[in-house]
């Protein structure tokens, strides 16, 4: 709240916050010595005057006594004195009433002074703790956008991180099914020579086929360290794979099935049988993970409700897949007991503990504002009262700067306060 004070002299009021510059400062300081000098300069006066004043008023007193002395007889010499006694004692006690009413206003302004003095001294105070909160706030504002960058900084090489960690996952992941085929192929070819030569195509596709369907499992369980991987045996009708969903606290939230297929051309007889598969487990989402796209595919998608991609794209996918799973299986879950938690709430919003902490913060976001918007007027005042200072002196130099080439003649003299390029800057 803005505080005036008031000149004695001449009634001018004026806001104590202000008062931002040295020089005002200074200024104020010594108007309020030269008040304090004027004001017992004229209390000094005003004690001589009235000592004046009572000085020939005694002597007026003391003339008028001595002609009543004359005129009158001896018979009335005792009346005489006492009236002198009498005058004598009033004119002590009026001058003690004078001289106790002065003493007693000089004390009253004394006293004003220095109540003046002591709150100007405590808004001086109180400006400067505002500026020094002002550069400690400016500090930490400059603190909080550097570690904003340093984080955004962090936050990107993170990410450019898990990219290059993602592409040398896939490069290894493609190493590992071509090692895995490999071994499997030495493996079936020592035991099996005969036959791989009989059914070279189809033993070859069907391999192809189980290696897929093995990688597949072992990422799904490396990556999904708490779900359960059920793998479906040969002969069994039905999806490669099965994964159980659980969610932090053990509770089983949905499965996905999988089906791996490893061959050039893409078949639509997959997306039914997957559709009675799915129908038949039970389960939430099936995904295809096939080596060749359908044409209507580009990259992973969902066609006729069945999720279709690569084998380098099923870890992204699943992933977005189960916490769908997990987020519909808790709102279901939040949905228990609906009435009751919808009565809770409103009897606290309604309540007098909501409204008075929204009071007590909307109080402070006002208070807040305020407070920034006065200082941001102080400041601006400041900063247009040092560009006028700052032009006077400009022009003052180029004045001296004029007469100094006028008598130097073609002399180099460098008086320039600000450099060509900087004057090109502005």
């Amino acid at each position: 709240m803005a505080t005036d004070i008031k000149c004695p002299k001449c009634g001018h009021q004026f806001d104590i916050e202000d008062a931002v510059s040295e020089e005002y400062k200074k200024e104020l300081r010594e108007q309020m010595v030269a008040y304090k000098k004027q004001v017992t300069d004229e209390a000094a006066r005003k004690e001589k005057e009235q000592a004046e004043q009572f000085s020939r008023r005694e002597k007026e007193l003391a003339q008028q006594a001595q002609a009543a002395a004359t005129e009158y007889t001896k018979k009335l010499q005792e009346e005489k004195v006492k009236l002198q006694q009498t005058l004598e004692e009033n004119l002590r006690k009026s001058i003690s009433a004078d001289y106790e009413n002065q003493l007693n206003l000089l004390t009253q302004n004394n006293k004003d002074n220095e109540e003046k003095l002591k709150l100007a001294r405590q808004k001086e105070l109180e400006f400067l703790q505002k500026e020094q909160a002002l550069k400690n706030r400016e500090a930490e504002l400059e603190l909080s956008v550097q570690r904003k960058l340093q984080e955004e900084r962090t936050k990107l090489s993170e990410e450019l991180r898990k990219l290059e960690e993602e592409k040398t996952a896939a490069r290894e992941v493609e190493h590992q099914l071509r090692q895995k085929e490999l071994e499997k192929q030495l493996e079936d070819q020592k035991r099996l020579i005969e036959e791989m030569k009989r059914k070279a195509e189809q033993g070859s596709m069907q391999l192809q086929g189980e290696i897929q369907e093995l990688a597949l499992e072992e990422m799904l369980k490396a990556a999904f360290p708490f779900d359960m991987i059920s793998e479906v045996g040969k002969g069994i009708r039905g999806a490669d794979c099965i994964q159980t969903v659980r969610n932090q606290f053990g509770q089983e939230c949905g499965r996905i099935i999988y089906e791996s297929k490893r061959t050039k051309h893409f078949d639509k007889a997959w997306i039914e049988k997957l559709k009675a598969d799915m129908r038949s487990t039970t389960a939430d989402v099936a995904v295809i993970v096939t080596q060749a796209l359908p044409e209507q595919l580009s990259k992973f998608g969902q066609l006729e409700g069945i999720w279709i991609c690569s084998f380098s794209e099923v870890t992204a996918l699943s992933h977005v897949l189960r916490d769908g799973i997990i987020r519909i299986f808790n709102a279901t879950k939040s949905q228990e007991n609906r009435g009751d938690k919808m009565h809770l709430l409103y009897d606290y919003l309604t309540s007098n503990e909501f409204g008075e902490q929204w009071k007590a913060i909307r109080e402070g976001f006002l208070s807040m504002k305020l407070s920034i918007q006065r200082e941001r007027d102080a400041m601006e005042k400041l900063w247009k009262a040092r560009e006028k200072q700052l032009e006077k002196v400009l022009l003052n130099a180029a004045h001296i700067k004029g007469s100094i080439e006028g008598i130097a003649g073609s002399d180099n003299i460098q008086l320039n306060l600000l450099d060509e390029q900087d004057l090109l800057e502005e």
